[in-house]
């Protein structure tokens, strides 16, 4: 089994801003204030990427709408494109290839990651709107192979996981995060059905992963930036 800490794959920060009671729904996080504060911290984490999954990335930067294939074959095959290579990335978590992209986006740098079975007319797309792309993982991505991709063809050294909660939970379930930060902010939200911080995991005999406190920091006016390392 590979060791994912021994330099193969970029350095991995789980960054979100949540309520005092673990709540991550954006409409409500930005009522709590303090948002300045969650961006400060991810600035001084000094990562070369920030990745979300395809809910956030659908809420707040792909275009409306969703992506069909007039030819559903799939790319079938481990294989990447580089658009570009250097400056900080953004990069979606998009199994399937459902999401589109403005031109705009080439300039963000963006790197869109599916499995292998999503449509090659999707990543054919990406590459003629300049969009950088990986595709890994045969029935769902494999996030540790794509992890490593990133790190050796894109020279991304250290990865900002910034949401939602199935994509951190993703990322937990493949061992695959060296910290956790959060800024709490001075609210509580309490509506049934909200996400959670790490939210989606079926498993209901999993244990809890343990984490070692770093650091306590209060940032903004009523906010505290909590830092922990995994085990």
């Amino acid at each position: 089994m590979t060791d994912n800490r021994q330099g193969n794959r970029p350095y991995i920060v789980c960054h979100m801003m949540s309520s005092v009671d673990g709540r991550i729904d954006c409409a409500m996080t930005e009522q709590l204030g303090d948002t300045e504060a969650y961006y400060n911290a991810l600035d001084e984490l000094k990562c070369d990427a920030n990745l979300s999954g395809r809910v956030t990335m659908q809420m707040h930067t792909a275009l409306p709408g969703t992506f069909k294939a007039a030819d559903p074959a799939p790319i079938g095959r481990e294989a990447w494109h580089k658009a570009a290579i250097g400056g900080k990335y953004e990069v979606a978590v998009d199994t399937h290839g459902t999401l589109l992209w403005g031109d705009n986006m080439a300039e963000e740098n963006l790197v869109v990651i599916t499995d292998e079975a999503c449509p090659g007319e999707y990543h054919d797309r990406l590459t003629s709107q300049g969009i950088s792309w990986i595709a890994c993982g045969k029935h769902g991505i494999n996030l540790p192979r794509a992890m490593q991709l990133l790190h050796s063809e894109f020279r991304v050294e250290r990865l900002a996981v910034v949401g939602g909660g199935r994509i951190n939970a993703a990322f937990m379930q493949a061992g695959l995060l060296d910290e956790v930060n959060l800024i709490i902010g001075g609210g509580i939200d309490g509506r049934a059905g909200q996400p959670a911080v790490f939210d989606g995991i079926q498993d209901a005999a999993r244990p809890v992963t343990p984490l070692t406190l770093e650091s306590v920091q209060r940032v903004g006016e009523n906010s505290v930036w909590i830092r922990y390392k995994t085990k």
